[in-house]
């Protein structure tokens, strides 16, 4: 079995040159997204809650990219720049994620980059093609 690599035009490439996810066997690993708008490539104005909101739409694009979707989200890791805004973030993110929310480990990181205040990876299940 191969690794299957995953890319979308529907989530701007960023700097570094990675995979916006691989799947492998009946698990989707996506990269770190951050809040970048697909549209023009640029960090997304606004605050911690504009810019959770577009780093989960940059995510479930992946997904669907890779043939899963957010109900298939197992875990997740978050990086927030202040944890003093997590209630604002958590607000987001349960309306995202209303019922049955992955696990989840959320942290503070030092820098992410110019402008961003959040980034999340995902691990994903693959559904069943039966």
């Amino acid at each position: 079995m191969k690794p299957k690599i995953i890319h979308t035009n529907r989530v701007p490439a960023g700097r570094a040159k990675i995979s916006q996810a691989v799947v492998f066997g009946n698990l989707c690993f996506v990269s770190g997204m951050v809040a970048r708008d697909p549209a023009t490539g640029k960090t997304v104005s606004g605050g911690l809650a504009e810019q959770t909101r577009q780093v989960l739409r940059n995510i479930e694009s992946v997904l669907q990219a890779a043939g899963t979707s957010r109900e298939y989200v197992l875990k997740t890791d978050v990086h927030l720049t202040d944890m003093s805004q997590f209630e604002e973030f958590n607000r987001e993110w349960e309306a995202f994620f209303p019922k049955n929310p992955p696990a989840r480990i959320c942290t503070q990181a030092g820098a992410l980059g110019p402008g961003f205040l959040i980034e999340i990876d995902a691990v994903a299940g693959m559904p069943d093609e039966g």
